[in-house]
């Protein structure tokens, strides 16, 4: 089993931990992360593109000049689609984008991704996420103790109320309870911290 520091929000060492071989040292498949991935995104699309098709662009419906006679190519209306302003010919509709994943595909793909965050040097376990206060500069300041510089996902077991407060209007740093994470949230990030009580949930969950 993988062994790792436990620190506090002082990036203090105050304990060790073991964490499951199945979940925190798997074989790391880019094929089901890159369908995790595509998943997420997917399901994440409004699908509300459109076009106006000849039947709903604006324009008289006339037939512009007789059938015959004139030397000219026939036409029927003005809102044709070989016409500009006409309609879209196979324009976008509005449609759901959205699809489930096989649930082992999806085991398979958030093993994948803890197991490349800790084989990375990416992932760290803190005891627990309590701030003194929801300020956003108290969460700042205990995110630079942890050597955070970029992006980074907090994970908990059930996110408290000034660590939710205090982190919501920082830039590049998502929290989120160990029950939503998604591969794609951990790709993201540049950073994983995980609590101690999430990364027991998640090795019991995911093993």
């Amino acid at each position: 089993m993988p062994k790792v520091d436990v620190v506090d929000l002082n990036n203090t060492k105050v304990g060790e931990m073991e964490l499951s071989d199945v979940v925190f040292s798997a074989p790391v498949n880019e094929d089901l992360l890159y369908e995790a991935v595509k998943n997420y995104m997917a399901n994440k699309r409004r699908g509300t593109a459109k076009t106006k098709t000849r039947h709903e662009v604006a324009g008289s419906g006339k037939k512009l000049w007789k059938q015959k006679g004139t030397g000219r190519a026939r036409m029927g209306s003005i809102r044709s689609p070989l016409w500009r302003h006409g309609g879209t010919t196979h324009g976008p509709q509005p449609r759901d984008y959205s699809y489930s994943l096989p649930k082992k595909m999806m085991l398979g793909a958030m093993r994948s991704a803890l197991s490349a965050k800790l084989r990375d040097g990416e992932l760290a376990v803190v005891k627990e996420f309590s701030v003194s206060d929801h300020k956003t500069k108290t969460t700042r300041a205990a995110l630079d103790k942890l050597d955070v510089k970029k992006t980074v996902l907090l994970v908990d077991l059930q996110a408290g109320k000034n660590i939710t407060l205090g982190s919501r209007n920082l830039e590049g740093v998502q929290l989120l309870e160990s029950k939503d994470v998604n591969p794609y949230h951990l790709l993201w990030a540049s950073r994983v911290l995980v609590s101690e009580s999430a990364a027991k949930r998640l090795s019991e969950g995911l093993g």
